[in-house]
């Protein structure tokens, strides 16, 4: 199994709105280049999402299914490849300290990816974890900053219950 993970730089609130806005999948999912949702509400159980990858002039359309959800900790998608089958991708999203862990975990369900999957294989899909989580940890932390160059001056920021700071 492919896992890879990284931290953050940002609250796992921040990290969660990004994973459960379908339509933003296709700007960190590496090869993916657009993204729609196209059943129930996302990222609830069953719901999914159509996205497109192209390759020069070729253009694939495929669907990404929500198998299971733990809001604001944990995301399963089952990503149908087409004729390469489909894939499970856990992905966990976990405080640590002020930041977030985020682990990506993948590996082949069905078709013909399980039939090849490989050391090589695995090497490929760490390469586009690495790139994948960058992607994330980019959206994320300049979001992140965005908002807090929003902020009044002043305003002191509570991270939620039981983390000791004071609100305003």
């Amino acid at each position: 199994m492919a896992v890879r993970h990284r931290l953050i730089r940002t609250r796992p609130q921040s990290v969660w709105a990004v994973l459960a806005d379908g339509s933003r999948y296709a700007e960190w999912v590496v090869g993916t280049s657009t993204s729609e949702p196209v059943r129930g509400h996302w990222p609830e159980l069953g719901a999914a999402i159509r996205y497109e990858v192209r390759i020069g002039p070729l253009s694939l359309s495929n669907n990404t299914m929500v198998r299971r959800c733990v809001p604001g900790e944990a995301l399963e998608l089952e990503a149908d490849a087409g004729p390469l089958g489909t894939a499970r991708i856990a992905i966990d999203v976990r405080p640590w300290g002020d930041d977030c862990l985020v682990i990506v975990d993948e590996h082949p369900l069905r078709g013909a990816g399980s039939l090849v999957h490989n050391v090589a294989v695995e090497a490929l899909i760490q390469i586009r974890h690495r790139t994948m989580l960058a992607r994330l940890a980019g959206i994320c932390e300049r979001e992140a900053a965005e908002e807090e160059r929003r902020r009044p001056l002043g305003q002191v920021v509570s991270h939620g219950p039981g983390t000791g700071d004071a609100g305003a």
